[in-house]
């Protein structure tokens, strides 16, 4: 954990990266800068007009401006009133300025962040969401970029117009009375000190409150998702506890941050009033032949001061937080997307498929997944794939489209390896359909024709539902196609959603079909009406079947029985149960029960 000795420097970089995404909305960041330069000029201005306002209690008739046209009868009666009215208005002019468009810079930039996160993650490799839960990765595009929003927003407001501030009030300080002013700046040490050690620690407890953040919304996130078992095993008190605790973390941390703030402010204010209290005593001291206006205007332009110094200081939380939200975006921008070397494009493969001495293991691990797997199939061929839990057949289904690389033997598409197909060209000639169904909160239609189906012919869409024995489920839905089916396809039964996935896969009309645990939601008649409309869809079609039912692999052209990554015996079903291997045991164990057997 050497992270913290070198956050000084890296929060510069992070910092300066992140402005990199201001470069679109120059334009308008000059502008909004402009009206920070207008309103921090207001501030000595306001502090000058006291000087006259004391000067005029003596002398009320004086003129203010005696060499200028048409203003030389203007009396300090009339002047200082008028003056503070028009500076009242100059200021709300740049505060309009700068705060819009600033607003506008910073919102521009959080979305175009937000985005390209949200991009990335569609091209991140497989293995990257295996390492990572989904709800740390939900956190960096909610609660992390509001971070960024704080650092590119309130930080860079409060940097440039009280900077500005404190820079104008310098210099009317240093014209008023330099030698002063010069006493004034021996402090500047001490708050740069104060600063730089409260910067670190803001940087690492906002490290840890991102951490516990992401915890939370992992937490809530499953709990959600998985609801069903959370309340059919009595788990409601587990995960309130769960997710207390995970608060509770986040809520300290918070604290600590807070409890840091809260300390240092007070002892920064201290230090500032502190010079403060030198200043007048010199003020009084060395007073000079300076008249009362002009001492009241120096005292009271040193006491704004104090105001835009602190809240310089405390824009360094500000920043840090954004900072710590930018560097958790930033690792996950910087992650190498998914490898595409590929050149080769084809409008469309027969599907032939051949493997070849295929072995596979996952990256970070050193257990062989598949050893020495080699099989071929041609077009129109089932190849159905049966093994135990574990013997490596839905990896195996895996590999096809690319899901993950690998690195020993050949899988052939064609007579070409899929590693040179260019990787959306060769997923356009795959179509996959998993136990696991994915709908979206969209229409029946919509989640039939997703992605590149979308805007197919209704009439495709409603003749592969039919094939998929949907249609009739579909019309009796409130709105048919156009029915809205819930998150994830919660309206809908298990069976319903394998249909419509599956429906999915025939109107892609892909040359190659993977069918891993396809029919496991559906009942025996479901399955049968399935299984009439596959037995057609596969013609002139490679597929890939991985299935723990005898009635969905019975008819394949070859069988494949897999043991801890390996092909222990292949043949057809016949030949399989006539050896009285493996496969006649699993058989003999119930294969088309799966309440009995477990073979996927």
């Amino acid at each position: 954990m050497t992270a913290p000795e070198s956050s000084a420097p890296s929060s510069l970089k992070i910092y300066f990266r992140l402005l990199n995404y201001v470069k679109p909305y120059v334009g308008i960041f000059l502008l909004s800068i402009v009206g920070f330069v207008i309103f921090a000029s207001t501030q000595p201005m306001l502090a000058g007009i006291l000087k006259y306002f004391v000067d005029g209690l003596s002398n009320p008739e004086a003129v203010l401006f005696p060499n200028v046209p048409y203003l030389r009868d203007l009396q300090l009666l009339q002047a200082v009133p008028l003056l503070i009215v028009a500076i009242a208005a100059w200021q709300g002019l740049g505060s309009y300025l700068g705060n819009y468009f600033l607003a506008k810079v910073s919102l521009g930039l959080v979305h175009d962040l937000r985005v390209e996160l949200f991009n990335k993650l569609l091209v991140l490799p497989n293995r990257y969401f295996d390492s990572h839960n989904s709800g740390h990765l939900i956190s960096r595009i909610t609660f992390n970029v509001t971070m960024v929003t704080g650092a590119a927003t309130d930080a860079i407001k409060v940097v440039i117009r009280e900077g500005l501030t404190v820079v104008f009030l310098f210099i009317y300080l240093l014209w008023m009375n330099w030698k002063l002013t010069l006493v004034m700046l021996a402090i500047l040490p001490l708050i740069a000190i104060m600063v730089g050690s409260a910067s670190k620690k803001f940087r690492k407890q906002s490290k840890k409150i991102q951490v516990a953040m992401g915890d939370v919304t992992h937490v809530a996130s499953e709990t959600i998702q998985g609801y069903r078992v959370v309340r059919s095993f009595g788990g409601e008190q587990y995960e309130q506890e769960r997710f207390t605790n995970a608060s509770q973390t986040n809520t300290n941390k918070q604290l600590r941050m807070t409890k840091t703030g809260a300390i240092y402010t007070p002892m920064l204010q201290l230090v500032i009033y502190s010079a403060m209290a030198v200043l007048m005593f010199l003020v009084l001291f060395l007073r000079g032949e300076a008249s009362a206006g002009d001492l009241v205007a120096y005292i009271t332009a040193a006491g704004l001061l104090p105001k835009p110094i602190r809240q310089l200081s405390e824009v360094s939380s500000t920043i840090q937080k954004g900072v710590a939200g930018a560097e958790s975006i930033f690792e996950q921008l910087d992650v190498e997307p998914e490898r595409d070397e590929g050149t080769v494009e084809r409008e469309r493969i027969s599907g032939r498929l051949e493997v070849r001495n295929l072995s596979f293991t996952y990256p970070g691990t050193e257990r062989k997944v598949l050893n020495d797997i080699s099989f071929s199939a041609e077009p129109g061929q089932m190849i159905a794939l049966v093994g135990r839990s574990g013997s490596g057949k839905s990896t195996l289904a895996s590999l096809i489209p690319r899901f993950y690389s690998h690195e020993q033997g050949e899988i052939l598409l064609d007579g070409v390896e899929i590693e040179e197909y260019r990787l959306r060209n060769l997923r356009r000639h795959i179509a996959q359909v998993t136990q696991h169904v994915t709908l979206f909160n969209d229409t029946v239609a919509n989640n039939i024709a997703y992605g590149d189906l979308a805007g197919a012919p209704r009439e495709q869409i409603e003749a592969a539902a039919a094939d998929a024995y949907a249609k009739d489920f579909i019309e009796q839905l409130p709105h048919g196609f156009d029915t809205e089916v819930g998150e994830n396809g919660v309206l809908l039964s298990g069976g319903q959603r394998q249909r419509l996935a599956i429906a999915r896969a025939l109107l892609k009309n892909a040359p190659l079909l993977i069918l891993d645990e396809a029919t496991s939601a559906l009942d025996t008649e479901s399955e049968r009406h399935i299984q009439a409309a596959l037995d057609q869809v596969m013609k002139g079609r490679t597929t890939l079947v991985i299935a723990h039912r005898l009635s969905t692999i019975e008819k394949a052209n070859l069988i494949l029985v897999m043991d801890q990554g390996r092909i222990v015996e292949r043949g057809t079903h016949s030949q399989l149960i006539a050896e009285n291997g493996y496969y006649a045991r699993l058989h003999a164990m119930g294969l088309d029960e799966p309440s009995k057997a477990d073979i996927t």
